[in-house]
């Protein structure tokens, strides 16, 4: 029956709690059922041997002084590295695509295989642009062999202009002259009318000198624009005819086919992706508590999940957060001159910091405190415990590194649940062995 076995473990469990837990009342409960020889002879046989330890530490003296074990702790130098998660990305990696629209007529180039800076991948039909060029060609050099002729006729209309400037000075100074002999009664009116006449037959022939040069700029800037327009019909049918062979903007390794032969490509159509892994990328995320610890040229290393460990510097450290992780983008540049390391792949970053002070001290002497704040319990000057909240570094074979403490401490080690803020205390201290 299961009774059974509930009712003995209800029994072994009172027993148990009244050796342990209430050890004094359990057996001042069995002297007042037995004879005080029984009693001590069950109280001698039931009490373990203590523990010095535990006992030390957990015992209060009468004058409320509590023992405990504590450490003298020396901070020593240690050196730091921000640990990261992150994986290899290719230095460049760029989708070449067409800016024409016509048909492959270039073979295949398969993806895996090496290309170098400028060579073809993709050719287009070139269709009718050649003649689409030839004809622009030809207007422009017809435009360019008037020029000549246009330009001769601007020194000729400028040298009409000064001429009749001149006449129309010439008749001025006979009119005026003219009209004083007019008034001596040397000269008739009629010479005074014809010289008259003649002032302003001059001016007339002065505007229509100047229409002619105006006349004559207007042709040589229509021509220039003609020329223009011509010269930049070539350039664009030149243009045409140059993107019609796409190339490899560097030298990379394909991670996709080169479009197939006979295929017809639009402007913005894919013609093969191309990326760089020669050097290649190690790209990590630092969170904003370690971003002070990273600085551009700092030595680190990479830790691939296949592949020998490798060392680089930091050349690039993000100045702005992620929205979203809050975290900063840092770069290692590591040289792959075998493309073994591929895009994509795992790695662990451990960038090397400035050294901090430390103090070494064992796990079990870290406690929280009543806010849940992870830290020790130390001895001030005045023997008494205090709660001072510590940041770990990194866990080791000889201990936890910790930091927040001063250069010298005396750290509970055994006792510091016991205890709590300005309780008096009476260390025993350990051997330090630094």
């Amino acid at each position: 029956m299961r009774i059974v076995p509930l009712i003995t473990a209800f029994i072994v469990a009172i027993v148990l709690f009244g050796l342990v837990i209430e050890r004094e009342r359990f057996f001042a409960l069995l002297s007042d059922l037995s004879p005080r020889e029984e009693v001590a002879t069950l109280s001698e046989a039931a009490t373990p041997e203590p523990d010095p330890v535990v006992e030390t530490a957990s015992n209060e003296i009468e004058d409320g002084v509590v023992r405990v074990m504590a450490k003298r702790s020396v901070a020593q130098e240690v050196g730091t590295q921000v640990r990261l998660r992150g994986e290899t990305e290719a230095a460049r990696q760029v989708s070449v695509v067409s800016e024409v629209s016509g048909k492959i007529i270039s073979p295949p180039l398969r993806k895996g295989a090496f290309v170098e800076a400028g060579e073809l991948m993709c050719s287009i039909d070139p269709g009718t642009r050649q003649s689409t060029l030839a004809e622009a060609q030809a207007r422009l050099a017809e435009a360019q062999s008037r020029r000549p002729e246009v330009e001769a006729r601007i020194p000729e209309a400028r040298a009409r202009v000064l001429e009749a400037k001149a006449r129309l000075e010439e008749a001025r100074i006979n009119a005026t002259a003219a009209e004083r002999l007019s008034q001596d009664g040397f000269a008739s009116q009629t010479r005074v009318a014809n010289t008259e006449a003649s002032v302003q037959g001059a001016q007339a022939t002065i505007t229509t000198a100047e229409a002619g040069l105006k006349a004559a700029e207007a042709g040589l800037d229509g021509l220039t624009a003609s020329i223009e327009s011509a010269q930049a019909a070539v350039t664009r049918a030149q243009t045409e005819i140059d993107r019609l062979e796409i190339t490899a903007p560097f030298a990379g390794v394909l991670e996709t086919d080169t479009a197939e032969l006979g295929s017809l490509l639009q402007p913005g159509g894919l013609c093969a992706t191309v990326i760089q892994l020669d050097p290649i990328k190690v790209v990590g995320f630092v969170p904003e508590t370690e971003i002070s610890r990273v600085e551009v040229g700092a030595l680190a290393g990479t830790r691939l999940n296949e592949g020998p460990d490798l060392q680089a510097r930091v050349t690039f450290l993000s100045r702005s957060a992620d929205p979203t992780t809050r975290t900063f983008r840092v770069e290692l540049t590591v040289p792959n001159p075998d493309l073994a390391i591929r895009d994509g792949q795992t790695a662990e970053i451990l960038i090397q910091s400035q050294g901090v002070m430390a103090h070494v001290l064992a796990s079990s002497s870290l406690t929280l405190n009543d806010e849940g704040t992870l830290g020790v319990r130390v001895i001030d000057a005045d023997s008494t415990a205090q709660f001072k909240p510590v940041k770990v570094l990194r866990d080791a074979p000889e201990g936890i590194y910790v930091t927040g403490l001063p250069d010298q401490v005396d750290v509970i080690t055994v006792g510091q649940e016991f205890v709590t803020d300005g309780v008096t205390v009476a260390p025993s201290f350990e051997e330090v062995i630094q």
